[in-house]
């Protein structure tokens, strides 16, 4: 691996401030393509020219400088133009992805105060009364005569950029507040530690907008890359992702190890261009996969950073190169940072010894959205040494080990904090939406290692009366937390173990393939092709007994599962099922129709060949 990460002291100066990202998008080829999506392109001279359509028209609302822009779009040309739109009228954007329950989607709108919600089109449903709505349509329309030349408003360094939304521990989801100084050091620090290094790169955008990786992804287009939307679809099938990859010359792919695993062996040296950079992140890197990684690096497929940063510092915090000679690590801290690590009595810890990362500096983000009590709970004045006049600590409520040269090993959390697939979940704020839930007495969520093959929530719940049913809890889940947050499993207890001072004993928790019956529903009845769905859904799941109306993601699967799932179909039936049948067809029986479906195509095809 040639590229490397800048090593730093705790007490090293701050660098000077970053050009703003607008300043820098103004300087990209007009004639180069900026965004490739499924509905369009744009060239940079056309985003350009529609940033300040958007720009112009958000301003004769009132928008400006401190106003907040809800974009409830998907991922596409669209979100793009009214994302650097929105950023050219000097106001900040607020990310509410389509995907997410209704409620939740209301619930960021109102609690962020968002001045106005930019939707998909006319006829979308209001997300918040008393909030004014907008077709993205009305803001991107050409207007009469020439466009104006690119002139973003000027903003103060400490101007808001955007709002994210993380899990909870309270039970509410907080809004976290960054500045586009905070953003702009980003981009640069990228750039100086050897991560966006091309000139014209294309980069994917991967992560949905709700997520803060999105924004590594999004600010390449303002150092003059390509961003390439990944849609859907691609995102949830390795095949697909790896094909897209090659035909759309990417060379930046940002990507959760969990997503990153069945993906690997379908990337080869023969695929384009080479070395892909991979920027890993999202949650630990397990041993197995992090040795993978590193093969691919020798082979000259990729060139693999592991990223490690919590929202509240401006998406990421530290960088590591995976390295064959090195077991799992999240590298030193970038330039735009200082940490700390320090034991229980807030003192620094020594080489060798773990303790909480704490982060200070500029990247620093400017606290929770109409939360002072929680920001000064999280956020604090930094006198650590190297602290700048005025500067502010964040506690992570990570558990790190110092290694030699400044590196981290990443040891786990030390609140109720978990990672599941790349996104950050408190696990009170599921506990809180179960305990909502009429006739739920107490409830409980532990991330186990093994749910059904993989990694996944279980939930535990003492029912007060039959109110409390696993049907009850997973629809109303479902229409309140995102798809992310929802359990793999429910587990109904006539007690919770508790420890000797009362309090609930968590390690005690029963594992769900102990604790309860296998699913009622019968196996008998089922025609050929439902009997080897059902085998195949029983190994994917763990469960010994399938029906026919049963769902496979009422059932605890998920995305890593539905992959699994197709991969056996393949392996076990000969047949090439797309990841998407099974988000299109859950339940068994038409899962299994639409396979005889396609296996009759396949037959005819086949017949058609010897034909001729």
């Amino acid at each position: 691996m040639t590229a490397v990460l800048p090593e730093r002291s705790r007490t090293e100066e701050t660098p000077r401030p970053a050009a703003d990202l607008l300043a820098r998008l103004a300087l990209a080829p007009a004639g180069r393509t900026a965004v490739v999506a499924g509905d369009r392109e744009l060239s940079f001279g056309a985003l350009r020219a529609e940033a300040m359509r958007i720009a112009a028209r958000l301003a004769a609302r009132g928008i400006g400088p401190e106003s907040v822009v809800a974009l409830a779009l998907p991922r596409g040309a669209n979100l793009v133009a009214a994302l650097i739109g929105t950023l050219t009228a000097g106001a900040a954007y607020l990310p509410v992805d389509p995907k997410l329950p209704a409620e939740r989607r209301r619930y960021l709108v109102e609690d962020s105060g968002a001045d106005l919600v930019v939707t998909a089109g006319p006829d979308a449903e209001p997300l918040a009364a008393g909030v004014a709505h907008l077709a993205v349509a009305e803001l991107t329309a050409p207007g009469e005569g020439s466009d104006p030349a690119y002139a973003p408003v000027a903003v103060r360094g400490d101007t808001l950029a955007y709002v994210i939304y993380t899990s909870g521990s309270t039970g509410r989801p907080k809004g976290v507040e960054i500045g586009r100084a905070a953003v702009s050091a980003l981009l640069a620090e990228l750039e100086g530690a050897g991560i966006a290094v091309t000139d014209g790169g294309r980069v994917g955008w991967n992560a949905s907008p709700s997520f803060d990786a999105s924004v590594q992804q999004w600010v390449r287009v303002c150092r003059g890359d390509t961003l390439v939307m990944i849609d859907e679809e691609t995102r949830a099938d390795p095949a697909l992702l790896a094909r897209f990859v090659d035909e759309q010359a990417l060379t930046d792919l940002d990507i959760t190890p969990s997503h990153a695993d069945p993906l690997l062996d379908l990337l080869t040296a023969e695929g384009g261009p080479r070395p892909l950079t991979l920027l890993i992140g999202g949650e630990a890197v397990a041993p197995a996969l992090w040795a993978r990684l590193a093969e691919k690096g020798a082979q000259g497929v990729l060139r693999t950073v592991n990223l490690y940063g919590p929202t509240e510092c401006t998406v990421d915090s530290t960088a590591g190169w995976v390295d064959g000679a090195d077991a799992p690590h999240i590298g030193g801290v970038l330039p735009g940072l200082r940490m700390r690590v320090l034991d229980e009595k807030l003192n620094p810890v020594d080489v060798g010894e773990g303790g909480e990362l704490y982060l200070a500096g500029p990247r620093v983000g400017r606290g929770y959205r109409r939360r002072p009590a929680l920001t000064a709970e999280r956020f604090s004045a930094d006198s650590g040494e190297g602290a700048a006049y005025g500067g502010r600590m964040y506690r992570t409520g990570d558990l790190v080990r110092l290694l030699p040269g400044g590196r981290l090993g990443y040891l786990g959390r030390a609140d109720g904090q978990v990672k599941l697939r790349g996104h950050r979940i408190e696990l009170p704020e599921i506990e809180a939406a179960m305990t909502a839930v009429e006739g739920v007495a107490e409830a409980a969520v532990l991330l186990l290692d093994e749910v059904h093959g993989a990694p996944g929530l279980v939930a535990y719940y003492r029912p007060a009366d039959d109110r409390a049913t696993e049907g009850a809890l997973r629809e109303h889940l479902g229409a309140a937390l995102p798809a992310y947050m929802l359990p793999a499993a429910f587990v109904a207890l006539d007690r919770f173990p508790t420890t000797t001072n009362g309090k609930l004993d968590r390690a005690a928790l029963p594992a769900p393939a102990a604790a309860g019956p296998a699913p009622a529903a019968a196996a008998e009845g089922l025609t050929r092709s439902q009997e080897l769905i059902a085998g195949v859904w029983a190994a994917v799941l763990g469960a010994s007994r399938i029906g026919p109306d049963d769902n496979f993601f009422k059932l605890g699967g998920h995305s890593l599962l539905a992959i699994k799932l197709v991969s056996r179909v393949r392996a076990e039936l000969g047949v090439a099922l797309p990841v998407k049948a099974v988000y299109a067809h859950p339940r068994l029986r038409d899962l299994a129709a639409h396979l005889d479906t396609l296996v009759a195509v396949a037959a005819d095809a086949a017949a058609a060949r010897q034909d001729s």
